[in-house]
């Protein structure tokens, strides 16, 4: 193996430098959008003409999902001016395009403190993602590093909100999906509670959930249809559990990017087929909700 040794980076700012400009900056997310840390994206669209606006920088698509993001570019500071495009923008294509889900994505060399506390007003309103990007250069090379300083708001379930939402029972699942598939509900709830004894099903009207005390704690929910089951883990996206999921033989349905979810369909005999797997996942998401 070749000694490794030490060779001390330094920073460059794009702002003002002489070869090295925003078309420039451009063209490394557009040949690689993986460098901006939001997952596997694909680019939709560069210099997006928008109706009586400008230009939208750059239009990804998640390659998975019905999910597109709407990213502006700044060298140096972000500013007003800034924040105001990124948002008009994801305004106008999400309301072009209704049928995916947008999220706003801001790209600057500096979001200063102020400017963060400017843009995190907004988010749980609109989904909006702030990205600082730094530009390394060793020796003759020039990489670029992002860092997410902020993420969009996770949303929470609709029983975890202080409405009061129409009462439902085992009854009402039995006749809306079926009691197969409630047993299989029932089996997962054993794993559940053999991560905590506490916990019991509760019956929403459109999924049943946990409750601890009497508390919702939703870090896998269920949705029982006739034949088959739904099963939504909630668990930050990486492709590490990606490969786990592809390599379990499980029906893996795409990730909800809006709920923060994995999705697994199951059918007759796979919870007992796969019980180390989604004891173990399901002990993942509950370490994480703690």
């Amino acid at each position: 193996m070749a000694h490794l040794t030490y060779a001390k980076p330094e920073r460059l700012w794009l702002k003002g430098h002489s070869e090295l400009d925003e078309r420039w900056l451009q063209d490394r997310i557009g040949e690689d959008p993986s460098l901006l840390g939001l997952g596997d994206l694909v680019l939709k669209d560069r210099e997006r003409p928008q109706p009586r606006a400008g230009r939208l920088d750059l239009l990804l698509q998640d390659a998975e999902t019905h999910k597109r993001y709407e990213v502006e570019v700044q060298l140096g500071k972000t500013d007003e001016a800034h924040i105001i495009r990124a948002i008009e923008y994801w305004d106008i294509e999400r309301k072009r395009y209704p049928q995916y889900d947008h999220t706003a994505v801001i790209v600057a060399e500096d979001i200063t403190r102020r400017f963060l506390n400017v843009i995190g007003l907004f988010n749980g309103s609109i989904p909006i993602v702030a990205i600082q990007l730094s530009a390394i250069q060793l020796g003759d090379s020039v990489s670029l590093v992002c860092s997410k300083v902020l993420d969009e708001s996770r949303l929470g379930m609709v029983d975890e909100d202080e409405e009061v939402q129409a009462v439902t029972d085992r009854s009402y699942w039995e006749a809306r999906a079926s009691k197969h598939t409630l047993a299989m509900v029932d089996d997962l709830l054993e794993l559940v509670r053999g991560l905590n004894s506490d916990f019991e099903p509760k019956y929403n009207k459109f999924y049943i959930g946990l409750a601890k005390g009497g508390q919702p704690n939703n870090f896998v929910i269920f949705r029982p249809k006739k034949d088959w089951l739904r099963v939504e883990v909630r668990l930050d996206r990486s492709d590490e559990t990606q490969a786990q999921l592809d390599e379990s033989g499980l029906d893996v349905m795409d990730y909800d990017s809006r709920w923060g979810r994995y999705r697994i369909r199951l059918a007759k005999g796979d919870v007992a087929k796969h019980k180390a797997f989604l004891t173990e996942l399901m002990t993942k998401a509950f370490a994480g909700a703690e």
